[in-house]
Formats: C-alpha cells, sequence, structure tokens
C-alpha cells in the first residue's frame, strides 16, 4: 500500500509545512490522523470535487475541527478549488484556509466546527435527513437517496457533553448510515487523558446502540480498510469505529506527547520528521505519485452522472430538487396573504404560543418540507400539528422530531439538518432555557444556517415556577447575536408573520419568542398588515393635527401596554404613537427612510418589555426612558409579578410624562 503511504505522509508534510508557515495551528491531529484520511478518502467516500453541493455525495465532518489542516489538504489533493496558495495562506486574513473548517467559505466543507462535539452533533443531523429524505422518496423500484455521513472525532469531543446528548438520540433514531471514527490518541492540551476522561468509550456507544468496531490500529491501511468495510455494512445502527493512533505520527521527538498538539513543531523538528518519513520535496510541493490515490475528479464524476440519470428518472425529481435548493413552493406568497387576512379577520386573544401553533397548522400543507420538534415539551410549547407524525426510527420516517431533555444537541443536529437540505427543521423549548444551546445557536448563525427556534414562556409572565425559569436577560443576549433574527410578536398576527418572514429566510436562524399568557389582538389596517414584515412599524398613529410628543416602543405581551397607555397619555394631553418592534433585527435591515419615518429623530421616547432594559438605550437615547425588569423574577402569579415590577399601564403613563417634562 506505498501509494496510501505517501498520500498520507503528504497530508502530514501539507500540515507541518502550513502550521509551520503560518507560526500557529494544530499539526499532532493532522499527523496522527493522516492514514484514516487517507483511505477513507480514497477507497469509501463519495464525492465529486467539481460539484461540492451534489445532493447525492457523502458527508464528510472533521468534529475535531483545530486539526483544519487535515482537512484543507485533502481538499487540495482530492481536486477541489483549493489551490496550493490557499493552503500557504493558513490562518491568514481573507483565506480560504481559516483556522478552524468554515461552511461556505471554503469549498467542500460540510459545516463549521471547532467547539468540540458539535460538528458531531451536526453530523447525526445530516445522517438523519438522509434517512428521512430516504424514506420519503425512495421507492421499491427506485434508490434515489443513498449516501453516508462519515465523522472524524476526537477524545475531546468525546469529552463534551453534547457528544452523549447527540449520540444517544443517533441510536435511538437507528442511523444505519452515520460512521464515527474516533481518534483515541489518548492525549489532549493538559496531557494524558487518563487523570480525567477515564470512561470506558466501546462501552458507552453500545449502551447507545450503536455498533462499535474495536481497536483498530490507525496506522494499518489494511486494518483500516476492514473497518471501514464493515462500518458501512448497514445493520440499523451507527458505527463508531474506535482507531488507537499517536498524535503527532512521523515526528521523531514530539510524536505521542501533548506538546504536537497546538503548536508549530520548530524548524529543526519539521527537518527531523521530512528525515524520518523520507520526504525529499520542499514545503507545499507534492509529487503525482502522492497525489493520485486521492485524485477524486474522474471517480467523482462517474459517480455522479451514475446518479443524476436515477434523478431524471424519478417521478418527483423537481420536488426532490426544490427541496434540497431550498426553495419555498411558487404558490408560497400568495397563501402568506390570505393565511394573514383570516387571522386578522378571527382577532383571536390567545398565548403567542398558541398563534405559533395555528400558524404551522397553516404552515405545514404547504411545507411538507417542514420538520419540527421539541426539547420535551411538546404540550407546553405547542410545536405539533394536525397530521404530524413522530419520528422513532428515522427509516420509517416522520416529521416531528422528540429530542428529549437535550436542547443542546437539539439545535445543533437542525443545523445539520438544515445543512444537509431537503427539510426546514424548527424545534421548541423555553426561552429560559436557550441558555443551554447558547454556543448551538451562536453557530448557526455564524453559518447562517436557516433553522427556527420557537421558544416558549418568554418572560415573568410565567408565573409561578420563579425566577429558575422566567428569562430577563436572554431576549437582549440573544439580539446580540449577528445574524440571528429575533421575533418577539404582540399578537397572533404578528406571530404568523414572524413564522411567515422565518420560513422565508434562506442564510438567516430565527428565533420566534413566544408567551405563555394571552396576548390581546390590535386592530390594523391593511397597510400596518403588510409593515409587520419590515421588523418595526407605527401600531397606533399620533393626532396628526398636532405635533408628535412621544413615540412609545413595545413588543410581544407589553405591547397591549403601550397601547393602552397611548390612551391614556392623550387624555391627559400628550400626542403620542406606538411602535411595534417585534424584530430589532430585521427593522434595522431597512432603509434609512422607514426607519426615520417609524422612529422620527427628536421625539422622546419610551421602551417597554419585560426584560433587562439595557439593550433598549439604542433606540431610546439617553433622554429616552425604558420600563423594564433589571433584576431576576419572583414566584407568583403572573398578576401579581406585573404589578411589583412595575409592568402597568400607569408605570409607562408615568415615563411618558416624565419623558415630556411633566
Amino acid at each position: 500500500m506505498q501509494d496510501l503511504t505517501l498520500a498520507a505522509n503528504a497530508l502530514r508534510m501539507l500540515a507541518v509545512d502550513a502550521v509551520q508557515q503560518a507560526n500557529s495551528g494544530h499539526p499532532g491531529m493532522p499527523m496522527g490522523m493522516a492514514d484514516l484520511a487517507a483511505v477513507l478518502w480514497s477507497r469509501h467516500l463519495r464525492h465529486n470535487p467539481a460539484d461540492p453541493a451534489w445532493p447525492g455525495r457523502d458527508r464528510f465532518v472533521l468534529s475535531n475541527g483545530h486539526g483544519s489542516m487535515l482537512l484543507y489538504g485533502l481538499l487540495h489533493l482530492s481536486g477541489y478549488d483549493l489551490p496550493m496558495t490557499e493552503l500557504k495562506a493558513f490562518r491568514q486574513l481573507h483565506s480560504k484556509t481559516p483556522g478552524h473548517p468554515e461552511v461556505g467559505l471554503t469549498p467542500g466543507v460540510e459545516t463549521t466546527t471547532g467547539p468540540l462535539g458539535q460538528g458531531l452533533a451536526n453530523a447525526v443531523g445530516m445522517a438523519l435527513a438522509e434517512q428521512l429524505l430516504a424514506a420519503e422518496f425512495n421507492t421499491a423500484d427506485q434508490t434515489l437517496v443513498d449516501h453516508r455521513t462519515f465523522v472524524f472525532c476526537g477524545d475531546g469531543c468525546l469529552m463534551e457533553g453534547i457528544s452523549h446528548e447527540a449520540c444517544s438520540l443517533a441510536g435511538t433514531w437507528g442511523l444505519g448510515k452515520l460512521v464515527v471514527i474516533y481518534d483515541d490518541n489518548g492525549i489532549s492540551i493538559d496531557g494524558d487523558v487518563k487523570g480525567w476522561f477515564g470512561d470506558d468509550t466501546p462501552a458507552r456507544f453500545e449502551a447507545y446502540g450503536w455498533r462499535v468496531i474495536r481497536n483498530v490500529d490507525g496506522h494499518d491501511v489494511d486494518a483500516i480498510d476492514a473497518a471501514l468495510k464493515q462500518a458501512t455494512e448497514d445493520v440499523g445502527k451507527p458505527t463508531l469505529i474506535c482507531a488507537r493512533t499517536v498524535i503527532g505520527k512521523g515526528s521523531p521527538n514530539k510524536a505521542g506527547g501533548h506538546d504536537v498538539h497546538g503548536a508549530p513543531l520548530g524548524a529543526a523538528e519539521v527537518a527531523a520528521v521530512r528525515e524520518a518519513l523520507n520526504w525529499t520535496h520542499p514545503p507545499f510541493v507534492v509529487p503525482g505519485e502522492a497525489r493520485a490515490p486521492l485524485d477524486a475528479r474522474e471517480r467523482g464524476a462517474v459517480a455522479q452522472h451514475e446518479w443524476e440519470a436515477r434523478l431524471s428518472a424519478h417521478p418527483r425529481a423537481a420536488e426532490f430538487m426544490r427541496r434540497v435548493r431550498g426553495e419555498l413552493p411558487t404558490d408560497f406568497a400568495t397563501r402568506c396573504e390570505a393565511q394573514l387576512a383570516d387571522t386578522v379577520a378571527k382577532a383571536e386573544t390567545i398565548a403567542s404560543r398558541k398563534a405559533s401553533q395555528n400558524s404551522i397548522n397553516l404552515l405545514a400543507p404547504a411545507l411538507p418540507e417542514l420538520l419540527g420538534g421539541s426539547a420535551d415539551l411538546a404540550p407546553s410549547n405547542l410545536t405539533q400539528w394536525t397530521g404530524c407524525r413522530s419520528v422513532e426510527k428515522a427509516e420509517s420516517g416522520g416529521n416531528y422530531l422528540h429530542y428529549g431533555v437535550r436542547e443542546f444537541a437539539m439545535v445543533a443536529i437542525q443545523t445539520g439538518i438544515a445543512l444537509h437540505g431537503g427539510f426546514r427543521p424548527f424545534a421548541g423549548t423555553f426561552l429560559m432555557f436557550s441558555e443551554y444551546a447558547r454556543n448551538g445557536i451562536r453557530m448557526a448563525a455564524l453559518m447562517r444556517s436557516n433553522s427556527i427556534y420557537v421558544f416558549t414562556h418568554d418572560s415573568i409572565g410565567l408565573g409561578e415556577d420563579g425566577p429558575t425559569h422566567q428569562p430577563v436577560e436572554q431576549l437582549a443576549t440573544l439580539r446580540l447575536v449577528p445574524n440571528l433574527d429575533v421575533w418577539r410578536p404582540g399578537d397572533a398576527v404578528e406571530t404568523l408573520a414572524a413564522w411567515q418572514t422565518a420560513v422565508a429566510h434562506r442564510h438567516t436562524p430565527t428565533c420566534l419568542v413566544l408567551s405563555r399568557q394571552n396576548l390581546p389582538h390590535q386592530a390594523r389596517n391593511p397597510e400596518t398588515v403588510e409593515a409587520i414584515k419590515r421588523g418595526g412599524y407605527v401600531l397606533v398613529g399620533e393626532d396628526k393635527t398636532r405635533p408628535m410628543q412621544l413615540v412609545l416602543i413595545a413588543t410581544g405581551s407589553e405591547l397591549d401596554l403601550a397601547v393602552k397607555a397611548q390612551r391614556e397619555l392623550a387624555a391627559q394631553g400628550v400626542n403620542a404613537r406606538v411602535v411595534s418592534l417585534p424584530s430589532c433585527h430585521v427593522f434595522e435591515q431597512q432603509d434609512a427612510a422607514w426607519r426615520r419615518a417609524v422612529l422620527p429623530p427628536g421625539v422622546p421616547r419610551v421602551a417597554v418589555e419585560a426584560g433587562v432594559t439595557a439593550g433598549w438605550r439604542q433606540y431610546v437615547g439617553l433622554e429616552g426612558a425604558v420600563v423594564g425588569i433589571d433584576s431576576f423574577g419572583e414566584s407568583a402569579p403572573a398578576a401579581a409579578l406585573h404589578a411589583h415590577f412595575g409592568l402597568t399601564v400607569q408605570a409607562v403613563v408615568e415615563a411618558g410624562l416624565g419623558c415630556v417634562g411633566r
């Protein structure tokens, strides 16, 4: 197998040279996993470098993303549009080879990894999406969806709690097309892991319901090949290959120790590696005989051509491609207009969580790609809809996922589903428990994944459960996340508009922040109904015959407080308008003329929201006022809490009078 030895050593040296030139990076993992990578990518992975988005490809996820140079070397040698100049620019500004892999930046990268364990959870989502699509589109005569998801992970990934959450679900769902290769090198940044990672990892995964292939020599090409052949024999279970490797393999003086993990080897040791591997080529030079085994251009083109022939013969080919491209049905916009009109006419006073469920019931018939779920809170989040079918085993299909009490894995799995394509995933939990999922939400925003999060029980209106379950700072901090659209609708009409906007977004994840308590319907004309989707608009106008004196800004359950306060202020001679601002993210994307028309400069402003006040200073300024909560909540009935914390009409009136000097 000399050809694969050369290919593996090419991967090692590309990593060594790139990290040395950048004076930054992680050479140990790429050197240790190079043999595993060479076998997988030359003999088992089905992909086409000419078309990284080919739907029939296998997915490869580098969960231990700090070893990114291994992936960049693989992509370059396989034939992707990643020239050697980009490898030479490793970790440099504007290169396509950043410190950790980033989807959408580097051709062939399937997901953004780095925070350990999340790539593994993303891969569970990808494998789940594959099997659910297969259950929907494959027939007895035609197999259209049939690909695998391969993952590299390390000790750190398996220490992180998210790996327990996600891998437990993968076993329960029976994800037989998921293959995880565990780099069991016994080393992490601090040293030998025996002092802090004593798990019986194979037994743990067998308890999850996985097939486990133990004690594979991660530097023996034949042993690796045999393990991968066994792993790709479908037994209705995901597979863990436990590969024993030496971190920094090929480094005479540093291999096997933690010093090789995350720092350049140094000029002397780089020279020693070259001698040890008998690698006589200068930095960033790879001979043809080392490239040949990994070059996937020809076999990838053949595989894609065969798949496209099956696609062209499939009776639902157009629908399949619409979904994997993320396109909405052609009549979606027309349906949305009719749905909004009907919801306005109903004028319901209901909780926005119930309005959300009503919205899902309206959207689901038009969106077969809708894939819902909840973290063991479906009766509270109201995320199920008429006719939805729970997923038990993925091969049997379904469109509703019971994630159990696993918020972090839930959002990371959602991201994997969205990245795979074919579904529009959403899932719910209490807003308070978004904290468990926070880094997964951030990663989705970084990747511009179009996941939807349904966060209910959004304030002290939750009541008796008390401060452990009453969110106060979560809205403000979620709004700080770049690329994340946060909606807090004030009634059923705004809730439907928020849902329609979230579904239409192609490159933005959305948080729908919803109430437990009922919210009164707000009267609107057709113009204000349409304006909801601009994120902020004038709900109740001022008296146009007099100068405007005040702007009241509100969201969610506090919108009705602002409307009632405006009437009271009018009775006291103060001419005010009410601005509903359900989505700051969308509002800030509007043109300056719209934003000035909604929030005129020079007019005093009062914002009211059942949460921390700091975030509203960007809208009210130093001269304005914010009615909110800058402490944790209390356990009591909701009405008593609103009075206790000053979330009342009178409090808003008094704040408004103070702003106009009365």
